[in-house]
């Protein structure tokens, strides 16, 4: 398959609501793949949505009940994967018979992630990437991911790798996904200002590759009513202005970006143009230095909490040697 259509989804969920925002989710990808699309993504967060404006009651040395008990209903809120929430995102893959790419708030024991969740026609999990590097006050109610999530998938419409919101501004984590052979890059964000387009038009640059970014649009109406978010008391207030966009591997401009309302944009992708982009630019072939810079990319999980034999700790195995360096 040379040439695949691709659509990215710019819409609010159901906020703090997770079966609600799991219906517009299915409802939406059906949408998407009436286009012909057979790659559809979503933005960060989707389900149960980004919690922009919330500081969930946490002051240096203090944190509040009402934080708390805001904390405890986003948590409640959460997927667990596996689990019946995304078994139901993966229907909804398979309703639109297509490879879908979702941001979801994961929960795992008392942790939230945020995560990405990959999904082939057949609505089976292919996996998942976790956030390595929460922004600023995320860090407050989302884990770090580790090195274990960090995966190109090869599927019949080429190889899917997701970096999230300012994770794309980690330079390391892009080359490993380059080293991958990332053909099809997905952004999902929640960075809607002006200076993303450009960010997003330099990763395809850089990566040769196709990228695609999906960021809500939102009105303060998709919030809960008692959500406390200052500056936003009409319901109509715009409280995350969208942006999403296609762009190609020459750093062309397919779709987007849009800043008028829910939409979703398509586009054709033919990934032929990607060795033809290649042609006089590899990051991790013919124009790196293995000889001055190289990459450790430690894929190790790292889980709190590990067996061990015989009382002692049981080491890890060594790094492997991956393309393009060590990984």
């Amino acid at each position: 398959m040379t040439t695949i259509r691709a659509a990215v989804v710019q819409a609010a969920p159901v906020g703090f609501d997770r079966d609600r925002s799991i219906d517009r989710l299915r409802t939406l990808a059906v949408e998407a793949a009436a286009s012909g699309a057979t790659l559809i993504v979503f933005p960060e967060a989707f389900v149960p949505g980004y919690p922009r404006g919330l500081d969930f009651g946490a002051r240096v040395g203090w944190r509040t009940p009402e934080g708390r008990e805001w904390f405890r209903r986003y948590w409640e809120a959460s997927v667990e994967v596996p689990g019946p929430a995304a078994t139901a995102i993966g229907e909804a893959a398979r309703l639109a018979s297509a490879h879908l790419v979702v941001g979801v708030v994961e929960r795992d024991g008392g942790t939230l992630y945020c995560t990405v969740l990959f999904f082939g026609p057949d609505g089976r999990l292919l996996g998942k990437h976790r956030k390595l590097m929460p922004t600023g006050s995320e860090r407050l109610v989302w884990g770090f991911g580790d090195g274990s999530t960090l995966p190109v998938i090869d599927t019949p419409i080429g190889r899917l790798g997701a970096a999230i919101c300012w994770e794309n501004y980690m330079p390391l984590l892009r080359m490993h996904l380059y080293a991958q052979g990332v053909q099809l890059y997905i952004a999902p964000t929640a960075d809607g200002r002006d200076t993303w387009l450009p960010t997003m038009r330099h990763v395809a640059l850089e990566g040769r590759c196709f990228v695609l970014s999906c960021n809500q649009f939102a009105r303060r109406f998709d919030y809960p009513p008692d959500y406390p978010i200052e500056g936003f008391d009409e319901p109509e207030a715009v409280v995350s202005r969208g942006g999403s966009c296609i762009i190609d591997p020459l750093g062309r401009v397919l779709a987007g970006p849009d800043f008028d309302g829910p939409c979703i944009l398509a586009a054709d992708l033919d990934l032929t143009l990607i060795p033809r982009a290649k042609y006089d630019f590899d990051a991790v072939g013919h124009y790196a230095r293995p000889d001055v810079f190289r990459l450790l990319v430690d894929t190790r999980p790292k889980p709190p909490v590990a067996p061990a034999e015989l009382g002692e700790f049981t080491p890890s195995p060594p790094l492997e040697e991956g393309p393009g360096g060590t990984s």
